[in-house]
This record gives structure tokens, C-alpha cells and sequence, in this order.
């Protein structure tokens, strides 16, 4: 360091040092291999990962791999130990022609850290070619005046091979006249001359049939044949003499036609005719350079007539005569050998070598749909080729090798969705610039049975009014199934369902019975028409099954709700019975109807209860009650709703003995309907209308049986009246009664309101149907108990037309509670929505049969109507 001098200029001589050794590193960091051809796949080059320097087992992780194969893909880089190996069929005459030494350069790519190195793979040859004569006949004129040692020129044999193996070495069969000449040259291909070595005598041989053997250089040695027929002439001895034995000229492929190649000359030391020279191509290699190539015979001009194609032949080889016109005429011969250059001037191509289509919508992602081919003329980079397809899903591209690909399923497929696939494959060559090409494949999608008919309802609500005409149309259903063909026919069918609110009479009848269902259209017709005092809701469903294999089906629920008409009139019901307070009672007989009132009766007080159903519903069969006679101020009044017979006043004596009541029933319907009830009232002392009283339930029990009427409380409760009378008559006298009776009569007018239904039936379901009418029943009784005076109570009690639920009764005393009634008020059951309902309504007085002893639960003491 001493010796260095200043620091500064012993630092820079450090520097260049290091710069110098690692130039020298980047010049030798070139690997070099040798194969032999047609190695088989596998074999190892060489321990490429070992001679870059890199660790035992860093090649996988270090990532080597080949960068640019170019023409070297039949070798790649195993990715475990970093080896080298041969992939597929080497061919050195494929990969190099007659290029020697046949060296592949490959970049290796390292990528942890990036590197790049250069590889040189040398394919070696093997004796796999043998020679092979343009011609398997060659014919020669020989002047017999040519002297001794005149030569001719002979088309030497050519070997696919190099080397060694191309060395050619020929043998003439025995001849006593000519003999061969062998001429090498480390330029040009060896020149071969048949060389006379004795004059020939026309006249006593005048033709000359040798064999020309060609015998490579391998181990062991391949051979080839040529026959050569000399015929001896007479004449001309000075051939013509070419400037040049070989002419060299390049072309690029993309050469217009017409140009000029090259213009070959020779010159004949001879006069005359015997100096005029034609030209002639007596040898094209290949021999469609025959068909590129024009030769003029007078100039010796070689123009381009063709088109030229690296791809298809990469050189040409001509051999031209010049022949003179001599007798014998003489020639003289030259070679032209034109190398073609390689342009961009081929696209990519693709084929579609298999198609399965159409492919099914269930098949499985991985099906191969079509398999293709694609490759590029060109040769480098120009011939490397990159295949994407379009769109990106559900299809994809999977390469087999080199070249060949399989379009497969990437995702499952939906026919309903997509029925039809326009796939195109693109290729793109690495030219500059580049060249692309496409090809298209049309996948169509085949229908598999996978979709269920499906309705655009689950449930179908219907309103259909009763004594509708018998094949009216009710609905229509449509299920939509999105499968094609047989797989989306749908047909109809209908399943059986309940029948809602039937009568017992009716009992359960099928859904068939009232509607049937198109098996086509869908569409839903009545099959008889409808009565709503028989069925109130039709529930059914219809069945869509298509006629895939198997069927798929589907459901739809259908309800169909009966729309209640007015044509029921309000019907009395045939029941009388008797009683009331103080003696009042009533009594029916055939054609007409009596009730009987004591003298004194105070206002309020029930005389008779008219009682009425009507079999329609809603306000069809919301009932109300009018005194049509006498008009005016009577001394008798009915409520409006209850059906009540209730004094207006206190009876007098100036009211006369009896009163005519002409009462009209009328509906709500649209238009009403009506029914009219005639009572008369008799008026009589107290204890007449007891007697009258007892006198009718002895009657009523004997057998009378009314055909219509009214009635105010069952017939045991008439018994028990009279019976509690009598007691209390017994007990406390006439004059106690009285007052009694004005206690009683008080304590029923400020005492809170109650109200009880009581009947052996069991308890009674309510409810509103969905089209918001009510159903209503005759057909089960019960007794309604009001503590108030007559024509307050509005309360209407509706039973569906639903049949009794089985089991035993209910009991007949079951308390009630007092809220529920308590909050009805004003029109009975009229409501804006459906309403459901379950009340159970028994009574708080015990019923007895006539005769036997009652006891009162309170003192409060009302009209009371049973049924039957």
C-alpha cells in the first residue's frame, strides 16, 4: 500500500481490480451441455443447478427455471434437483438442418435473487440419414476426342447428416475408362468429377453404364446409388467455363415476384456455333424450386417467379449447365444456392380437433367441451404462441402439451339462465408487431329436468257468488316451469281438499264434486252451482306436473269463498210456549198467536218474544222487527233487533180486552225480504193470566202443536213460574205481591246488566268468513236471559253453519263472563274485518220441568226465551 502512492489513487486501483474481475465473471458464467439426438425423455443434461452454483435443494426454492426456450422445448428444468432433462424428441436435422454444431441458447432465470444465465445446449448427431442421389439415373455425353483426364461433373450425394456421420466417400464400379475425383473444400460442398482416364472409341463401346455409390462416414456406414449412362459423341472440345463454380445470395420470404436473384455467366474459348452458349437448370433442391425460380436461357438471368416461404424451405439449391452449340455440343456447370430470411408474415391457427356439444347444464366442472389445436409457421419468437379464451368463465383453457389445448367446464351451468355459449379462442404470436387470430365455438347448453312447475301463488283466493251457472269459470292458475320441451310442458290436475261450513246433511263431499281444473289451461270451472247455506269455503289444491323423466310437480292451495246472495226470506219459528210477568203469557194455535197480559202491567214488560231465522248470512240475515199494526201510539212496542213484545205504557182498562199486533220480520239483503207474524194480546186480570197461563203449558204439553209463533221462555220455565208464584201467594199474601212486584220491578232497572245464553248444545264457534259475511244457523237453540227492560237488548247471536264439533255436550250451567256482553252494542255482529269468536254463553237459572220446585239464584226476575 506504500508503494501505491497517494490514497486516492490506491482506492481507484482497487476499483479497477474488482471491475475487471467481474467482467471476467459475466464472460464465463455461460454453462455449457451436449445431448445426443433422438435422447430419450428424461435423460439428463446436466446438473444445471450445480453448475450455476447454487446449493443442494435451492433450485426449487431459489425458482430456476427456463426464461426463452425458443427452439430449445424439448428440454426443461426439473423443478426438485435443478436438473436438465430432455422432455420430448430430439431431432437435430429438425432443429438445425445442416447447421454444425447445432447449439441451443436458453436463458435460466433465478429468481431469489433475479439472475440470469445463458445455456448452450449442443445436439450432437447420430448416423440416422443416409445418403440419397438427386436422381437415381444420370445420363452424360462424352465426346470421344476428349483427351485424357477431361472431367465431368457428377451431382454428389447429399446426407441428412453432419459431421463424421456426412462425410461422403464414393466408388465407381470397375471401369477401365473413367475413374473418380473427389474435390473437398471447408467452404462449399465437396465437388465430385467422373474423370477419363483412356480416350474412348465410339465405334467400339458406344455406351457406358457404371454405378456410383455414396458411402457416409458412421459406424455403421449407410449407402446410396446412383446409375450413370455415358454416352460417347463426337465433336466439340472446349466446353463453356463459368466465372464462378458457386453462387451465394439471401432473399428475404416477403420478396416480391419478378425480381432479379442473381445472373450467372459463362464463357466457351470455341467460335462460332460452337461458342454460343444456352443456360439451364438441369437440378432444383427441393425440386418445387422449379416452380419459384425462372432461369432465362440466353442471359443466364434467375429471376424470382413464386412465393417464398421460411417455413416451408428455408434454401435453395440450382445447378445450371451452360451448353455450347457445338457437335457434340459441350457444357460447362455452376451451383446458386439461396438462403431464405425468415419475416412475421404468418398468424397463429387454431383448430378445433373435437367438439362434444351439446353439453348437458348438470355436467360436472372439468368436462372437456372441445379440444384444440394451435401452432404458428413462423419460426423464434415470431412462431411462440399465447391462447386465452373469451369470456373468462364458465369455460377455460387447459394445455395438454405443446400446441394442444382442452376447452373445459370451469363452473356449473344453468340452461335456464344462459342456453347458448359463443366461446372464442384467442391466439397471439410474439412477432413485432405481433399477429393474432381467433376461433370461434359454439357450445349449446342441453335441458335436463331440474325446475319444478312453480306457481306464481301458493295460495289462490276466489270469490264466487252462490247459484252461480254450472261451468263458470272460477279462476284461472298458471305454474311457470323454465325447462324446455317435455321437461317445461305442464299439465294440471286437481288435488281433493276440504269443503268449509257444509251442512250435516251435506256431510264431507269431495272438492271434484263442485270445481274441476283444466288439465291444459289451468283453468278452474264449477262443475254444479254453488249455495252458500250449503258451502261456505271450497279449499282444494291443483297439482302442475311437467313431463320430464322423472316429473317434477308443484302445488297451489285454492280457496274459494261462496258470496252469500239474499234469496232467503226470514222463516217464524214453529214454537209456542206461555208465560210472562205477572200472568202474561202466550199461546199458539194454528193460525194465529196469543199472549195474554195482566191489567196494571207496568211499562217494559215483556209480553212475547217474536223469533225468526233467515238461512243467508251477514246482513241477509240480520233480522229486525216492525209493528205494522196498529200504527201510532199502541200500547205495545217491539224491539227493533230482539224481537221483543214489551208494553209501551201501563195497560188500562180504556185498552179494551184484547189488541191485534201485525209484526213484520224484515232482512238487510238486497233487495229485502220479509215475513209477517199476527199476535193478539188479551188482557185480563192477574189471575186469570195465571190460569190462562197454566192452562196453555197443560196444552202445549198435551200435544197442541203450533205451526208458527213466538214464544217468551221454554216451557219448563213456565212451570216453574207459575209453581213459584203459587208459594209465593201462599206465603205472603195478595198485598205482599204487590209490593214484591214494585221491589223487583225497581232492582231490575238500576241492577248492572247481564245477559246469559244457555242450551244443552255445547259451545259455539263464531267466526266471520274471509269475504266478511257472517254465518248463521236455525238448526241449534239456545235461551237468551235479559235482566233489562225489553227493546235495550240488541244482542244477536249467530251459529255457523259448520257441524258440531263430536263428543258429549256441554254442560248445561258454565258461568259466563259478564264483559263479554257487556261490550255489544248497537247493530249485532256487524264488523269492517273478519272476526272470530268463540263465546259460550250458559244460563244462571236453572230450568225444571213443570211442577217440580225452582229456586231463584236472585231476586232479579226477566223474560226468558228457550228453544227446543
Amino acid at each position: 500500500m506504500g508503494s501505491c502512492g497517494p490514497r486516492r489513487q490506491c482506492w481507484g486501483l482497487v476499483l479497477r481490480v474488482a471491475l475487471v474481475q467481474a467482467a471476467w465473471s459475466a464472460g464465463v458464467g455461460q454453462v455449457r451441455y451436449s445431448v445426443p439426438e433422438e435422447a430419450k425423455a428424461g435423460t439428463v443434461v446436466g446438473r444445471l443447478a450445480q453448475d450455476l452454483g447454487l446449493e443442494a435443494g435451492d433450485a426449487e426454492w431459489r425458482r430456476l427455471r427456463l426464461v426463452s426456450q425458443g427452439r430449445g422445448s424439448s428440454v426443461e428444468v426439473s423443478g426438485a434437483s435443478g436438473a436438465l432433462v430432455v422432455s420430448s424428441r430430439l431431432d437435430r436435422e429438425e432443429l438445425c438442418g445442416k447447421s454444425a454444431p447445432c447449439a441451443l441458447r436458453l436463458e435460466v432465470l433465478v429468481e431469489r435473487p433475479l439472475r440470469v444465465f445463458h445455456v448452450e445446449l449442443e445436439v450432437t448427431d447420430i448416423n440416422d440419414n443416409a445418403p440419397f442421389f438427386p436422381a437415381a439415373r444420370k445420363n452424360l455425353s462424352v465426346s470421344e476426342n476428349s483427351p485424357p483426364g477431361s472431367r465431368f461433373p457428377l451431382e454428389g450425394a447429399s446426407d441428412a447428416d453432419v459431421g463424421a456421420n456426412a462425410q461422403l466417400s464414393y466408388t465407381l464400379s470397375p471401369s477401365e475408362h473413367f475413374s473418380l475425383d473427389l474435390q473437398r473444400s471447408e467452404e462449399y460442398r465437396e465437388s465430385l468429377f467422373l474423370v477419363l482416364t483412356k480416350p474412348l472409341d465410339r465405334e467400339t463401346v458406344p455406351v457406358h453404364r457404371l454405378v456410383l455409390t455414396a458411402s457416409d462416414g458412421g459406424r455403421p456406414s449407410l449407402t446410396g446409388t446412383m446409375e450413370l449412362v455415358i454416352s460417347v459423341l463426337d465433336a466439340n472440345d472446349n466446353a463453356p467455363q463459368f466465372n464462378q463454380s458457386v453462387y451465394k445470395v439471401q432473399l428475404l420470404e416477403n420478396a416480391a415476384e419478378g425480381m432479379l436473384v442473381v445472373r450467372v455467366n459463362a464463357t466457351d474459348e470455341d467460335e462460332e456455333l460452337n461458342s454460343e452458349v444456352t443456360y439451364t437448370a438441369i437440378n432444383t433442391f427441393p425440386p418445387k424450386g422449379l416452380n419459384v425460380f425462372l432461369l432465362n436461357p440466353k442471359t443466364g438471368e434467375i429471376r424470382l417467379t413464386g412465393a417464398l416461404d421460411f417455413e416451408d424451405v428455408r434454401s435453395y439449391e440450382i445447378q445450371i449447365e451452360a451448353t455450347d452449340k457445338g457437335t457434340p455440343p459441350l457444357s460447362g456447370h455452376c451451383k446458386v444456392v439461396l438462403e431464405v430470411l425468415d419475416v412475421n408474415d404468418n398468424a397463429p391457427e387454431v383448430w378445433v380437433t373435437s367438439l362434444s356439444v351439446p353439453v348437458s347444464e348438470d355436467a360436472p366442472p372439468g368436462t372437456v367441451v372441445a379440444l384444440l389445436s394451435v401452432s404458428d409457421r413462423d419460426s423464434g419468437a415470431n412462431g411462440r404462441v399465447r391462447c386465452a379464451v373469451w369470456p373468462s368463465s364458465p369455460f377455460g383453457l387447459v394445455s395438454r402439451f405443446a400446441g394442444s389445448y382442452s376447452l373445459v367446464l370451469r363452473e356449473a351451468l344453468d340452461r335456464e339462465r344462459v342456453w347458448e355459449y359463443e366461446v372464442e379462442v384467442r391466439a397471439e404470436d410474439g412477432g413485432s408487431p405481433p399477429l393474432r387470430a381467433t376461433r370461434g365455438v359454439r357450445v349449446p347448453v342441453s335441458d335436463v329436468n331440474d325446475n319444478a312447475p312453480s306457481f306464481l301463488q301458493a295460495v289462490y283466493t276466489v270469490l264466487a257468488r252462490e247459484n252461480n251457472a254450472a261451468g263458470a269459470e272460477l279462476a284461472r292458475v298458471w305454474a311457470r316451469d323454465p325447462d324446455e320441451a317435455g321437461n317445461g310442458r305442464v299439465s294440471y290436475s286437481l288435488w281433493e281438499g276440504g269443503v268449509g261450513g257444509a251442512s250435516p246433511s251435506v256431510g264431507r263431499r269431495a272438492a271434484s264434486s263442485y270445481v274441476s281444473v283444466d288439465a291444459e289451461s289451468g283453468r278452474v270451472w264449477a262443475v254444479q252451482p254453488l249455495d252458500y247455506e250449503e258451502v261456505q269455503v271450497l279449499q282444494f289444491e291443483v297439482r302442475a306436473v311437467d313431463a320430464g323423466d322423472p316429473p317434477l310437480c308443484g302445488n297451489a292451495t285454492v280457496q274459494v269463498f261462496v258470496v252469500d246472495e239474499n234469496d232467503n226470506a226470514p222463516a217464524l219459528l214453529p214454537s209456542s210456549v206461555g208465560g210472562g210477568w205477572g200472568g202474561s203469557s202466550v199461546e199458539a194455535v194454528p193460525g194465529s198467536l196469543w199472549a195474554w197480559a195482566s191489567w196494571g202491567a207496568p211499562a217494559g214488560q215483556v209480553v212475547a218474544k217474536i223469533r225468526a231465522v233467515d238461512a243467508d248470512s251477514g246482513y241477509n240475515a240480520w233480522l229486525r222487527y216492525e209493528v205494522w199494526e196498529p200504527r201510532g201510539k199502541g200500547p205495545f212496542r217491539v224491539g227493533l233487533y230482539s224481537g221483543e213484545v214489551t208494553t209501551a205504557r201501563a195497560l188500562e182498562e180504556a185498552d179494551g180486552p184484547r189488541q191485534r199486533l201485525v209484526i213484520v220480520v224484515r232482512d238487510h239483503g238486497e233487495p229485502s225480504r220479509s215475513a209477517t207474524a199476527t199476535l193478539s194480546v188479551s188482557l185480563v186480570e192477574g189471575g186469570e193470566s195465571s190460569s190462562s197461563s197454566s192452562g196453555s203449558s197443560s196444552s202445549s204439553s198435551s200435544g197442541v202443536r203450533p205451526s208458527w209463533g213466538a214464544e217468551v221462555g221454554a216451557a219448563s220455565a213456565s212451570g216453574a213460574s207459575a209453581t213459584n208464584v203459587w208459594l209465593v201467594v201462599a206465603i205472603c199474601a195478595v198485598s205482599s205481591l204487590f209490593l214484591l212486584a214494585l221491589v223487583l220491578y225497581g232492582a231490575s232497572r238500576w241492577a248492572p246488566r247481564a245477559a246469559v245464553l244457555s242450551g244443552p248444545g255445547p259451545a259455539t264457534l263464531v267466526c266471520a268468513s274471509e269475504v266478511g259475511s257472517w254465518s248463521y244457523s236455525q238448526r241449534q237453540s239456545r235461551s237468551l236471559c235479559v235482566a233489562e227492560g225489553a227493546g235495550k237488548s240488541d244482542l244477536m247471536v249467530f251459529s255457523p253453519n259448520f257441524p258440531p264439533p263430536p263428543g258429549p255436550a256441554a254442560k248445561e250451567t258454565q258461568p259466563e263472563p259478564p264483559a263479554l256482553l257487556d261490550t255489544v252494542s248497537g247493530p249485532p255482529f256487524i264488523a269492517s274485518r273478519p272476526l272470530l269468536a268463540h263465546v259460550s254463553l250458559v244460563s244462571l237459572v236453572s230450568l225444571v220441568s213443570p211442577g217440580s220446585r225452582a229456586e231463584w239464584a236472585g231476586p232479579a226476575v226477566g223474560g226468558c226465551l228457550s228453544g227446543a
